[in-house]
């Protein structure tokens, strides 16, 4: 079998990752013989100066990826905000395809990419961030005998997704993002034997990413699960033993992002039902200021006792919001 040079490198971060993200770069070398590829996740809309950022922090050119553009040696790409920065083959694709994790761009869709268009070529790095983010995607490189960099838990400003990588796996390098730099130039300088075989499963989350997959085969993947995609309020198919999950049209969650994104909803309906609440008590108060006007006492206490409910309902939810009793 012919050995090929480990010469794709990609990276993800969340939040604290740009801080991460500064001195990875800084430790690079200037020869460095692979290309990066780097997510962070931002927002959907707007611009990121992130590739600006990190062409001052070290020595490599750094740009925001194009679509169909050539994967250089040397060279730092970085994901455009609201689109999957992916690999297909030798190039650079942009996707606009379905949200993992509510992120697009996705650390998860950019390693699961490389890991099947490169194999054991790829060298997967993960850096600071919250929940899980990224690993599922580090499990991919690991199963094709990629390579597997994680920052220092204890050097990152958020922790959760170097620890969840360790976790679950064993990688093959834990160091602070200072130097990292220099040990993905020592990884790039070796060669390994390459063997394309991403599973079937593998290949097809790589397909839904790139906006491709008729999403209606979700079903003969996993079975349907008890809960509903946060992001469209579909059936979600277990597709990975309560570890990962997708809805018919594609988005995907790992368990503790769906956890989280639940909690988020729970949140909106407790707001949303306080502020019903106190609509209905200020309303049901001043009917009874009209009524008692009037001199329908009866109909006044009607209200009252309306508006004395709605307070005790409201004081609940202001306790479960962590606002204490009511006004």
């Amino acid at each position: 079998m012919a050995l090929r040079p480990r010469d794709v490198v990609v990276v993800g971060a969340s939040a604290g990752g740009v801080e991460a993200l500064r001195s990875m770069v800084a430790g690079l070398p200037q020869d460095l013989a692979a290309a990066v590829l780097v997510v962070l996740h931002l927002p959907p809309s707007g611009t990121s100066a992130l590739a600006s950022i990190l062409a001052r922090a070290g020595p490599l050119p750094v740009t925001n990826a194009q679509d169909g553009g050539r994967l250089t040696r040397g060279h730092v790409h970085v994901a455009r905000p609201g689109h999957h920065l992916l690999v297909v083959d030798d190039q650079i694709a942009l996707s606009r395809g379905p949200t993992e994790n509510g992120h697009r761009p996705a650390i998860n869709a950019l390693f699961r990419s490389a890991a099947v268009a490169h194999g054991a070529a790829v060298t997967g790095v993960l850096l600071s961030g919250v929940l899980d983010d990224g690993v599922a995607g580090l499990r991919a490189i690991a199963a094709q005998g990629g390579t597997v960099v994680v920052q220092e838990p204890t050097d990152a400003l958020y922790s959760a997704m170097p620890q969840h990588a360790l976790a679950v796996l064993t990688p093959d390098h834990v160091l602070p993002a200072t130097g990292i730099g220099e040990v993905l130039g020592k990884i790039t300088e070796s060669t390994v034997e390459n063997e394309l075989s991403a599973s079937e499963l593998l290949r097809w989350e790589n397909t839904i990413a790139g906006g491709k997959q008729p999403y209606r085969e979700v079903e003969h993947v996993g079975a349907p699960s008890e809960f509903s995609c946060p992001d469209c309020d579909g059936v979600l198919a277990d597709i990975d033993g309560g570890r990962w999950y997708r809805c018919r049209v594609g988005h995907a969650w790992s368990a503790d992002a769906l956890l989280a994104a639940q909690g988020s909803a729970l949140d909106r309906a407790l707001w949303t039902a306080l502020r019903t609440l106190e609509e209905r008590t200020a309303l049901s108060t001043r009917m009874a200021e009209q009524a008692y006007e009037r001199g329908s006492l009866t109909i006044a206490a009607r209200y009252r006792e309306q508006a004395n409910e709605t307070i005790e309902a409201a004081t609940v939810i202001r306790r479960q919001l962590g606002l204490g009793g009511a006004k």
